[in-house]
């Protein structure tokens, strides 16, 4: 792909789709600029820096600027390519050598919506749609980043559990029930429930509900916010669930829990 795109000329942001028909082969060659590459569809293999590796639907590369990389395609394979420039973007976020990732069940969807947007963004072309592109870019270089940090577990089970409990941890928010995670992760409820529960003695559910509950402690006890606001900020849909949540958790409502908290921490006369 030659430098002179015009998006990435103008904006510092490019992204395109490349195909690639059976026993095609893209030559080494390298780049001034950083890309991401995404497999839609299709297998083959990418060279980087002398190294082959298999790649298939779903598993994303990242090539660093200068890498010398290679495509080879084994059936009809489709790539997503997202060129972009380091200007303003945190060095953290940015890889020093070329990788080949493949993202866990809820980084791959949520890798998925980013790139959908990216591509939404671009064909506005409305004075912020840059702005908007550079925020998913770096939120897909952060998925990324997290990938290539994840820390070995001693099975495949354990891995899956303490991706999920990652994935509650800092998604908390909006998550719906546990079809949703299941539907996140490309498991059946039953089996995440038997993994979870196996590694942390509940289920993804009653975890998520303990997150969400002493967080909203948390916030009772430290902050003047309306208990709304707060099951709102927390993830509940309505106050009444928060409430039944928080009392069979606590054995208290939110109310009396703010008051004996407020009662405690008084300073004595």
């Amino acid at each position: 792909m030659s430098d002179a795109r015009s998006n990435l000329h103008h904006h510092g942001i490019d992204i395109y789709e490349s195909k690639h028909s059976d026993g095609d082969r893209v030559n080494e060659h390298c780049h001034r600029f950083y890309q991401v590459l995404y497999a839609l569809d299709g297998e083959g293999k990418i060279k980087l820096d002398g190294t082959v590796y298999p790649i298939r639907q779903d598993h994303g590369v990242v090539i660093a600027p200068f890498s010398d990389h290679a495509v080879f395609s084994d059936s009809k394979l489709t790539l997503l390519v997202l060129a972009f420039r380091r200007d303003g973007l945190d060095s953290r976020l940015l890889p020093e050598r070329s990788r080949l990732l493949d993202p866990s069940g809820f980084s791959r969807s949520e890798l998925r919506q980013l790139l959908r947007k990216l591509i939404f963004e671009q064909s506005l072309g409305q004075p912020l749609s840059f702005l908007a592109m550079k925020i998913c870019l770096a939120e897909v270089l952060l998925l990324f980043a997290r990938a290539g940090q994840a820390s070995p577990s001693p099975n495949a089970n354990s891995l899956r559990a303490e991706k999920l409990r990652a994935y509650i941890d800092t998604h908390y928010y909006e998550i719906i029930d546990s079809k949703d995670l299941s539907a996140r992760l490309g498991l059946s409820t039953r089996h995440i429930d038997h993994i979870f529960k196996e590694r942390y003695q509940v289920t993804p559910v009653q975890y998520l509900a303990q997150v969400r509950i002493e967080l909203a402690q948390k916030m009772l006890s430290e902050a003047d916010k309306d208990i709304a606001s707060i099951c709102f900020e927390v993830g509940y849909e309505s106050l009444s669930a928060f409430y039944r949540t928080f009392k069979k958790i606590t054995g208290i409502s939110p109310n009396t829990y703010r008051k004996t908290h407020a009662l405690a921490a008084a300073p004595a006369d």
